[in-house]
């Protein structure tokens, strides 16, 4: 099936070459055909959202238009309030209905009539990278093979499966410690995580606020960037709602060296490789940095971080009858946090914050940083069953992400080709804070001559039959 980017999309429903029910009613079949074997939603709105595209095709047809996202399929990540669906946050018993109100990002969103088709799984409060649910179950990586299915990672675990399924054109995440970037390297899609605080959390069940941001799923670098102009008012005025590549000639990447191609496997690192050389021939100028700090930082988040206290204060508050049935790989690190004194904790932040700002000096040598997005492969589901080997998969596919949310800069994943088991591998780009615009633009640039997913990847196994 041919690609069509969002802007092309939504281009010819203004033309009127496709209608929105047209496009609901395909997200809707291929939501059909394969989710039983996928899993990536806990709410289905099919019905509904078929509904609001046909209002949205009498407004299209007035002339009437209320944004760029008007009639795209959109997926929503099992934290965030919509008005009308159900939220868990991957526990094992429904929230109440307050917390189906919508906050910002989402009312942004549907004020565009942006169109919900339901709610993707998650990790039990965004809490794990792999992408498990002993209460719902897992969704299933599109890239395994049927006889061994794959995780598809976490925390927004439903959030790539819905890209590529079909059923969704965009998706909407959080990113913690890497929640929306892990889905997207191991799915083959491409994701944006935001600075703190530059889009607000209200309206999204926390894990660590001091480390929880809202984030983008799209299938392109282009998606992302015509994405989030649509819901970025600050990034809209400032490039007049749209991002341009970045030529790659004089572009200065810096290739973080330590800890990030510790253990990796070897075909994701080849296919880095590759990717870096392909942007050296391109006119890119390539360096090796080392970032200062890390290991301060990743002992800080072996030990719970901020997330394992946070979460525990707000279990606390609002739900301590949840806490004794908590995903057991979850409530391990929740009570832990009991061992956590406030000084320490308060240490915590200060070393975070100290590191965060004294890394921020790589920049002034180059202009965006890239490692490897995830070292490792998506494990076998059967392969994590256990605990010992949960914790250590865990660790390894949340180490590479987690160092952007520490650090409190901006990031990206785009697809960097297939490893030895035929899963996506992906491409981190890094840059300093609130710069955004200035990062999208220059993976743009990076997916020009590294190439697309869908025509870098092809169509993923258990998808390209039925979706």
């Amino acid at each position: 099936m041919k690609h069509h980017s969002l802007a092309q999309i939504g281009d010819d429903l203004r033309r009127r070459k496709i209608s929105a029910s047209a496009l609901v009613s395909q997200a809707i079949a291929s939501f059909e055909n394969s989710e039983p074997e996928l899993r990536a939603y806990k709410h289905w709105a099919g019905s509904q959202a078929l509904q609001q595209a046909g209002a949205v095709d009498v407004l299209l047809s007035s002339g009437q238009d209320h944004g760029p996202l008007m009639g795209m399929p959109v997926s929503v990540k099992d934290l965030y309030g919509v008005p009308g669906m159900p939220v868990h946050a991957g526990t094992d018993t429904r929230f109440p209905e307050s917390w189906e109100r919508a906050g910002p990002l989402v009312r942004s969103l549907t004020g565009q009539l942006g169109i919900v088709m339901g709610k993707t799984h998650t990790v039990e409060f965004a809490f794990g990278g792999i992408g498990t649910n002993p209460h719902w179950g897992a969704p299933v990586n599109p890239w395994s093979s049927k006889e061994a299915p794959r995780v598809s990672g976490g925390s927004s675990s439903g959030a790539g499966v819905s890209l590529a399924q079909g059923s969704a054109l965009l998706a909407l995440g959080t990113d913690t410690a890497g929640s929306v970037r892990i889905p997207a390297a191991f799915t083959g899609q491409c994701a944006l995580k935001t600075t703190h605080g530059r889009w607000p959390a209200d309206g999204i069940v926390p894990l660590s606020p001091s480390l929880d941001t809202p984030g983008l799923l799209c299938r392109t670098v282009e998606d992302l960037a015509y994405a989030f102009s649509a819901l970025d008012i600050q990034a809209n005025n400032e490039t007049n709602g749209a991002i341009t590549p970045r030529p790659l000639a004089g572009l200065r990447i810096g290739v973080v060296e330590n800890v990030v191609w510790d253990g990796i496997d070897p075909e994701i690192a080849a296919n880095t490789e590759a990717a870096l050389a392909t942007l050296e021939r391109n006119g890119a100028s390539l360096s090796k940095v080392s970032l200062n700090g890390l290991d301060a930082v990743l002992e800080i988040f072996r030990h719970g971080g901020l997330a394992a206290p946070e979460l525990r204060s707000f279990m606390d508050l609002n739900f301590p009858d949840r806490i004794g049935r908590l995903d057991p790989m979850v409530r391990a690190r929740v009570e832990q946090a009991d061992e956590v004194s406030a000084i320490e904790y308060l240490r915590r932040r200060n070393v975070l914050r100290t590191s965060g700002h004294a890394a921020l000096k790589v920049f002034e040598h180059v202009d965006v940083l890239v490692s490897p997005t995830v070292p490792i492969s998506a494990p076998l589901l059967s392969d994590v069953a256990e605990g010992d080997a949960y914790r250590a998969a865990n660790m390894m596919a949340l180490r590479n992400t987690a160092i952007v949310n520490l650090f409190g800069w901006c990031a990206l994943t785009l697809p960097s080709g297939l490893d030895g088991n035929g899963i996506p591998s992906g491409l981190q780009l890094i840059a300093p804070p609130m710069r955004e615009p200035q990062l999208l633009a220059m993976a743009l640039g990076v997916e020009n001559v590294v190439g697309k997913a869908p025509e870098l990847l092809g169509p993923s196994p258990l998808c390209w039959r039925r979706c």
